[in-house]
């Protein structure tokens, strides 16, 4: 064990300091983690489970041993709080700071580095103190395009989610400006929560949560209520709300290797008809869903026979046409291309497959290849005007692509024309001024020469 004769803070030794001005931070109280305040912080708001904070910190032995630090890399350090990443002693520390805050914690071994240590540098059963500073922080992006953050009040329980068919009870509270607007308890399928008028967000964010979790959901528009917004609740369009959201119960939808063939093609059945529906709505992100689901049970089956065979390449294949579909009207091109190409490699004169891919390589500005793709239609379907349409309207596109070109072009020579002649104007003043400058030299130099010859 180290002792505390060599490390002082603030002129006494650390653990007498501790003793004296430090507040036990740990959830059960057992003294583990003590804290002492070196700096306020600049306000009241406190990380919360899950949040992406950013600290700098030192970590010194009780013998006064620095072992690591953040601030001799020269680097702060980033981590989710309250997930596990880093000790526990630093899960509960960074809890309990405010932003810009400056603690020091006294931290025992089984919430630090244990009877094991760390070789080389911590000593086993040691206690270790840590100064931190908190940075910032915010939470955790559940979505790429960072549509929706969550923050964790109350972490939930155990360690499966719902996932997608799951059946949800749910207690919501949705926020907008501050005004409450929702208040309820409502149960729904997840993936179907539009049925219950439960913004998409709070479906997406049901595969994250643990049963008795309550967070807080930031929603952008595209994940609550839209360019539309929500009339019956006084929501305008494109708003951003706020979802708090405590997961009461969950019952887990089967997962793909729990069903046999069967009961996969008896479900997808249903959840066709529910993709088209969200589809007729215009809920295109809904509709993706339920296609998405019948893949993943689908795509890699074969069937014992002809007629189960033909059912699941049917199924598939419709599948991945709806889903291409759905991604042109959501503008996401690479996606809409993505799966016509897995339709044609089931269908390769597949006419909707070649044609929802030309248009998506058009939205793409690949005209080339978008008339090549309606070309292909036309081979299969002579008289699709839509296809001979777009591929006149793909070579207006090339030419004006080429005009601009050359528009952009000539506009370049011409700015590099006019800089050179500049360049040059300016080089015959350099060359003028100096020849000047020569002739004045000469002639003052003759005359010197004049002046200093005997008479």
């Amino acid at each position: 064990m180290t002792t505390d004769q060599d490390l002082t803070i603030d002129g006494q030794p650390a653990t007498a300091m501790f003793a004296a001005k430090g507040i036990d931070v740990t959830p059960n109280k057992d003294q583990g983690v003590i804290k002492v305040v070196k700096r306020q912080g600049l306000d009241g708001e406190r990380p919360m489970i899950g949040d992406r904070v950013v600290v700098h910190y030192t970590g010194k032995l009780l013998t006064g041993k620095k072992f690591d630090s953040s601030r001799d890399r020269r680097e702060p350090f980033c981590f989710n709080v309250g997930k596990g990443q880093v000790l526990k002693a630093w899960d509960i520390a960074v809890l309990s700071m405010q932003r810009g805050e400056v603690c020091m914690f006294l931290c025992k071994p089984e919430y630090a580095y244990g009877s094991a240590g760390n070789p080389n540098k911590i000593p086993p059963n040691s206690s270790v103190v840590f100064e931190m500073e908190l940075l910032k922080f915010e939470g955790e992006i559940l979505t790429d395009d960072s549509g929706i953050m969550r923050r964790i009040k109350v972490k939930g329980d155990g360690y499966t989610n719902p996932n997608d068919g799951a059946s949800v009870e749910v207690h919501l509270e949705g926020k907008c400006g501050g005004r409450l607007f929702d208040c309820r308890d409502v149960s729904f399928v997840v993936g179907e929560a539009e049925d219950k008028g439960v913004p998409f967000g709070v479906d997406r964010a049901m595969d994250k949560m643990q049963k008795g979790e309550c967070c807080l959901l930031h929603l952008k528009p595209k994940y609550g209520f839209g360019n539309k917004g929500k009339p019956e609740y006084k929501i305008g369009p494109d708003k951003d709300i706020i979802y708090e959201v405590t997961l009461k119960d969950f019952q887990r939808a089967k997962e793909s290797w729990e069903m046999d063939l069967p009961e996969k093609l008896n479900l997808a059945v249903g959840v066709k008809h529910r993709g088209n529906q969200y589809f007729k709505a215009g809920l295109y992100y809904q509709a993706v869903i339920q296609y998405q689901r019948i893949v993943s049970w689908l795509e890699m089956e074969c069937g014992t026979g002809l007629d189960q065979h033909k059912k699941i390449q049917t199924f598939i294949l419709t599948s991945h046409l709806n889903l291409a579909l759905c991604f042109l009207r959501i503008k996401e091109f690479s996606q809409a291309v993505e799966h016509c190409n897995k339709a044609i490699e089931l269908d390769e004169n597949n006419e909707k497959a070649l044609y929802r891919r030309g248009e998506a390589r058009l939205l793409r500005n690949e005209f080339s290849l978008a008339i090549e793709d309606f070309q292909l239609v036309l081979q299969v379907n002579p008289s699709n005007r839509a296809a001979r349409a777009h591929i006149s309207i793909c070579q207006s596109k090339i030419k004006e692509h080429h005009e601009q070109d050359k528009k952009t072009y000539a506009n370049m020579f011409q700015k590099f024309a006019e800089r050179d002649a500049k360049v040059g104007k300016t080089k015959r003043r350099r060359d003028e001024s100096a020849r000047s400058g020569m002739n004045g030299e000469m002639g003052i130099k003759r005359r010197r020469r004049s002046q200093d010859c005997p008479s």
